[in-house]
């Protein structure tokens, strides 16, 4: 569990240093697009990891 906590965050500072480096390298509608789509993907990134814990849970509760 602390690992998931570690990879979001480090999730987080990845896309924070993207956005500054990518921010005077495209258009504004472009930088918009992007900023969606790394939102979109951590988004994807925390239900996976949420279900990756669910089913350890799962797995230890049944062992």
């Amino acid at each position: 569990m602390a690992t998931a906590t570690s990879t979001i965050s480090e999730r987080e500072c990845q896309t924070t240093w993207t956005q500054h480096l990518n921010k005077s390298y495209y258009q504004d509608d472009q930088q918009v697009k992007l900023m969606n789509l790394q939102a979109e993907v951590d988004s994807l990134l925390e239900q996976l990891q949420h279900l990756k814990e669910q089913r350890l849970a799962a797995t230890n509760q049944e062992e």
